[in-house]
Formats: C-alpha cells, sequence, structure tokens
C-alpha cells in the first residue's frame, strides 16, 4: 500500500497520486451525462417492453428463470434440511471472510509487509488497483471466496442425480460470472476512473449502443461483439470463386473453381452446420479450409444450407439426408462422373454425416469412400454444459414454442453458446460496449459467429432428443427412414479430429466415439477450440495437433503418450486423404457439361439474415 511517510516511518496517510482518479472534478458535467445516460437506459427499456407489451414476444426470462430457481432450490434444500450442515456452510463461509478481513487489516496495517494472496488468478482483476487499492482488493477477495464456496455447497450438495447437479453447476457459474464487482462502474477500479476522466460521457455512449442493440434483436438484447459494418459476405468474406449448380428446398450445392491444373480425381463434399453458416470454412483468403484445398487440388463441392422458416418445419433429419446429403452426391456425380467422393462433416454437420452414412451401408449405397469429421459427437455422454438446456420438460416447452413458428430462432441458440463461456463471450463485452462506451473492434470470426440462423422445428427437435437426451445414435437405436442405425455398419476410413479446448463439442466426447465405428479411425486432436482449432491454416503456424494412432483406452492416456506435432493440422490430413487414392485427372469446370450455373459463390442461401 503506497503511503506518505513520517520521519518515523510510519504511515500516515494514502499518496495522493493513488487517489486522484477517484475523484470527481466536474460534478456538474457528471450529473449532465448521468443525466442523458439514464435518457438511453430509457429508451433500452421501452425497446425491451414494446414487443412485449404488444404480445409480439413472449417473457424470455420466466421459464430459464424458474428452471434455475428449482434447481438451485434442490441444492439449498440439501444444505437447510439438517441444522448440522446448515452450521457447516455457514461457519466454511464466515472463515473464508475472515480470512480476507485479517489479510486486508494485516495490508492496512503494515503496508510494506508482502501478504501472500491464496486466491486464484483472473484476468478479469488484471488492473493494478484490484490489490493496490484496499477498498477493490477487499471486493476482489470477497467475491473470490464468495464464488468458492458457491461452487462447493453445489459439489457437495448430496441428493442430486447428475443432470441436476450439472445444471446447477451451470447455473451457479452464469450466477457468479454475471454478479463480478468487474461489471459495475462503482466496483471496478478501471470503469470507476474512466467514468471519472470523462464526466460520465463513456456511460452515454454507451447506453445509446445499448438501446440499439435491444432493438436491433427485437426487443432481446443481441451484444455486438464486432464491428458489423467492415464486413459483407460475397465481398470480403466467403470470396472464394465458385459455382452454386443445383439447389434443393433444403440447400444450395456449391462447386469452387480448380486452381490447379490436375485435381484429385476423387471430389470433396463438405457438409456443415445449419446451425451456423458454411462460410467459417471460408472466411477470407488466408483463412480459407476451402481455397486452401483447392489449391491443393481438390474438386470442392459445398452444401450451402436454407435459412428456414415456417415452410421448413416439418423438414426432419431423414428430409436433410435425402434432400441435403444425398442431392449433394447425385449433383456431383452429375458434374463430374464420379460416384465417390470423400466426405467431410463439421459439428452436427458431421453427426448427421455419420447418421446418412450409417442408413447407406444398410441401403448398401457405397457413395461416400471416406470421412473426416469436424469436432463432431456421435455420442452424447460426454457432452459438456449444452445438456444442461435438455431434458424431457424444458424440450416438451421448447418444442411448443418451435411450433408456433416452425422453427427456433437463432438468437437463440447464439445465447445458449455464448452462455458456454459467459465470462469470455457475454461479460467483458457487456462492459466493454455498454459502461466503456468501447466500440467494437472488427473481428472475421465474431461477424460469422453473429450471423445465426434458424432451426427447422422438425429437424431440431430430432437432433436435440435422438442425440442430447437419449443418445440413440451411439447405441444403435436411431431411427430413420423406417430403419434402425448401427455405426459399426460404417466401414470406410474416417478421420476424427477433435480440438482440445472445444466447450461445444468436447474432446473426450468426440474421442469415445471414435469406437463407435466399424472401420479404422484415425483420431486427431488439435489445439485451441471448436473454431480456432479447425480453421487454422498452415502458414500461420498457430498451435498445434497431436496424434498417437487409433483411439482406443482412456482418453487421458491417449493425450499424455501422444507424438505433439507444431502447426496445422491440415497437411497432415491432406496426406491421408491422397493416402486413400491419390489418383488425378484433369481441372473440372464447376457443373461439367451437365449442370449450368445458378448463381456465383458464395450462393443466396448464406446472404439471409436473421
Amino acid at each position: 500500500m503506497d503511503r506518505i511517510r513520517d520521519e518515523s516511518g510510519a504511515g500516515t496517510a494514502f499518496d495522493p497520486k493513488l487517489i486522484e482518479p477517484y475523484i470527481i472534478k466536474d460534478p456538474q458535467a457528471l450529473a449532465v451525462n448521468a443525466a442523458r445516460a439514464l435518457e438511453n437506459l430509457g429508451k433500452a427499456a421501452s425497446a425491451w417492453l414494446e414487443p412485449r407489451q404488444g404480445g409480439d414476444l413472449p417473457d424470455p426470462l420466466s421459464e430459464p428463470v424458474a428452471e434455475m430457481v428449482k434447481t438451485m432450490g434442490k441444492v439449498a434444500e440439501f444444505w437447510m434440511s439438517d441444522p448440522k450442515r446448515t452450521l457447516e456452510a455457514q461457519t466454511h463461509l464466515l472463515n473464508a471472510i475472515f480470512g480476507v478481513w485479517s489479510r486486508s487489516m494485516t495490508r492496512f496495517a503494515e503496508p510494506d509487509q508482502t501478504i501472500e494472496d491464496p486466491l486464484p488468478k483472473d484476468k478479469r482483476f488484471s488492473d493494478e488497483d484490484w490489490q493496490r487499492n484496499p477498498f477493490f482488493d477487499f471486493l476482489r477477495q470477497t467475491y473470490l471466496v464468495l464464488s468458492q464456496w458457491a461452487d462447493k455447497m453445489v459439489n457437495e450438495a448430496g441428493g442430486l442425480d447428475e443432470h441436476t447437479r450439472h445444471k446447477a453447476n451451470f447455473y451457479m457459474r452464469q450466477i457468479t460470472a454475471a454478479l463480478s464487482p468487474a461489471n459495475f462502474v462503482a466496483t471496478n477500479p478501471q470503469l470507476y476512473r474512466e467514468t471519472v476522466a470523462s464526466s460520465g460521457a463513456n456511460l452515454v455512449k454507451g447506453m445509446q449502443m445499448f438501446a440499439e442493440d435491444i432493438t436491433a434483436g427485437g426487443g432481446d438484447l443481441r451484444i455486438r461483439q464486432t464491428d458489423t459494418s467492415k464486413f459483407a459476405v460475397g465481398e470480403n468474406m466467403a470470396i472464394t470463386p465458385g459455382k452454386v449448380i443445383a439447389q434443393s428446398d433444403i440447400c444450395e450445392v456449391i462447386q469452387y473453381d480448380a486452381t490447379t491444373e490436375t485435381v484429385l480425381k476423387r471430389p470433396l463434399l463438405i457438409c456443415p452446420p445449419w446451425i451456423n453458416k458454411f462460410y467459417i470454412l471460408d472466411l477470407n483468403p488466408q483463412k480459407s479450409f476451402i481455397k486452401w484445398c483447392v489449391d491443393q487440388g481438390q474438386t470442392v463441392f459445398v452444401i450451402s444450407w436454407v435459412n428456414p422458416d415456417e415452410r421448413h418445419a416439418k423438414k426432419d433429419w431423414e428430409a436433410y439426408i435425402r434432400e441435403g446429403v444425398d442431392f449433394a452426391l447425385d449433383t456431383i456425380e452429375k458434374a463430374t462422373g464420379e460416384k465417390q467422393v470423400n466426405a467431410i462433416g463439421y459439428c452436427v454437420g458431421g453427426t448427421l454425416l455419420a447418421a446418412a452414412l450409417a442408413l447407406h451401408a444398410q441401403e448398401k449405397r457405397e457413395r461416400i469412400a471416406s470421412a473426416t469429421l469436424f469436432t463432431t459427437q456421435v455420442d452424447f455422454t460426454y457432452a459438456g454444459d449444452l445438456k444442461v438446456f435438455v431434458d424431457e420438460e424444458q424440450l416438451h416447452s421448447l418444442e411448443e414454442r418451435m411450433q408456433e413458428t416452425g422453427y427456433l430462432d437463432g438468437s437463440k441458440m447464439a445465447a445458449a453458446f455464448n452462455m458456454l463461456r459467459a465470462s469470455e463471450l457475454i461479460w467483458p463485452y457487456f462492459v466493454n460496449n455498454y459502461l466503456k462506451g468501447q466500440d467494437p473492434t472488427p473481428f472475421d470470426l465474431l461477424y460469422w459467429n453473429s450471423d445465426s440462423t434458424r432451426m427447422a422445428a422438425a429437424n431440431h427437435s430430432f437432433y436435440l432428443r435422438n442425440c442430447y437426451l437419449n443418445n440413440t445414435l451411439s447405441q444403435g437405436k436411431m431411427e430413420l427412414a423406417g430403419k434402425r442405425l448401427s455405426l459399426k455398419d460404417v466401414t470406410i476410413p474416417i478421420y476424427n479430429l477433435a480440438t482440445r479446448e472445444d466447450h461445444i463439442a468436447p474432446a473426450k466426447s468426440v474421442f469415445v466415439g471414435s469406437s463407435l465405428f466399424g472401420g479404422p479411425v484415425q483420431f486427431v486432436l488439435s489445439g485451441s477450440g471448436h473454431i480456432a482449432g479447425v480453421v487454422n491454416p498452415p502458414d500461420k503456424t498457430k498451435y498445434q495437433y497431436w496424434t498417437n494412432g487409433p483411439a482406443v483406452g482412456n482418453y487421458d492416456d491417449w493425450v499424455d503418450t501422444a507424438k505433439e506435432t507444431p502447426g496445422s493440422w491440415w497437411p497432415h490430413w491432406q496426406t491421408w486423404i491422397e493416402s486413400l487414392d491419390a489418383t488425378r485427372a484433369p481441372a473440372r469446370k464447376p457443373g461439367g457439361d451437365a449442370l449450368n450455373a445458378i448463381a456465383d459463390a458464395p450462393g443466396r442461401n448464406v446472404l439471409v439474415r436473421v
């Protein structure tokens, strides 16, 4: 603690230099700006209330809040039903608070003494005044010990089934993330200093952005994570040259222009997720997996899913296989004359592809010669925090809402994904945008992330029930087209890519699913997460990947003995593809002689925004 010392060496007062940034220098300007900020906050409230008062938008909070209260009530019931347990919980909390008080008093009384801080480091508290200033240091310590205590109460509560405990842990993380002192002006030293320095101008702009984002969300807050004005699909994103050569009711099929004189004879079909748009694999020429594949001599075809509306309400997984995957395979055969392809499925697109492979095996159709799965789950036992949103009660409520419109609005899925990492994907943007009043920086990945899609009701219901709720594909119980599917029937070679920090398709979940297929599976683990671990071009020399043969035994043991290779996994995958069949043919033009171009890539489907 910095103090002015008297001749005896005793501390007499705080250094004015530390106090000065927190002193309000222009109270009148601050009062005026506070009023303007409140006026903008009123506009935000009006934008939130208007669609609800008109009945256009149901209350989005009642059901999740009720679910949270019910779940956390079960935790509280355990600790409060027995006086001994209640005393134990209270004693643990009081001891932790006393430790904070004791350390704070010691630092105040003996500012030159180094006090060991037993609490974990947290990047939310990186500003030096979180420790240097006694007020903010006390807030930081108190918040951290309360968070630890709350986690302990959930994890040690008895009588909870696995799903309830999982939900309780998830909700507790949401609560503690929201209540962090870093999220409030008066309790965040950096925010307080910036508010004083600008006389509250930051709050005026921030509340204006807050109102704009609620208006843009049609009554729901749609937090801007990037400057969307700097990007345009088809202009500076998704610009790899190609043509839409076919379209069905639920997709367009794009074929990309060749850049090499010869190409691999066997074409490549990419089946992306319909939860987001395909151009994550074609963000820009430097990051584009599609362009890189084309430059390696691959004839690349991509399914671009429709952004569904009420007309697509009854399109289920069978429809997405028949009118999506199978339609694309027929299109490729017409355009190239090739009956077999190498296929890639990304995330839920990979799960759909795996189901299609099992269905094809029963139908004796050998159209796909090899499959590559990016961050794909086929076994959902270890599916992570998304399982919190899936139980019979919540699913029934969701299905009732989807029946009204025929689809699930994309913002609902986007909010769920953001909640998986609220401390990184929600609250930092809340603070920077609405409290600091800062415009977000342009970032192509976050633009793509905000470009959400709707989900057709039947498709989404089938996915949640058969994968997250009942895990039918892994058990050989999924039924499509009147057939019960088994992944053991899939005997083609598979390249199964997981990413080590994935919060959507956890690496352990992908690893476990590898053993379900009936043929050879090359399991590869990439560094980073669900997106960056996949979109990792070789020339960036970022991250790494691990190989260790088949995915057998325990995931942690596999990782411990795996070989680490610096850089991108893309060349490793290309070598695997060519090891299966390196036969080459003259370069092909989109559509060949059989199909005419319908539109230039990236097509029309991808331009539809919600």
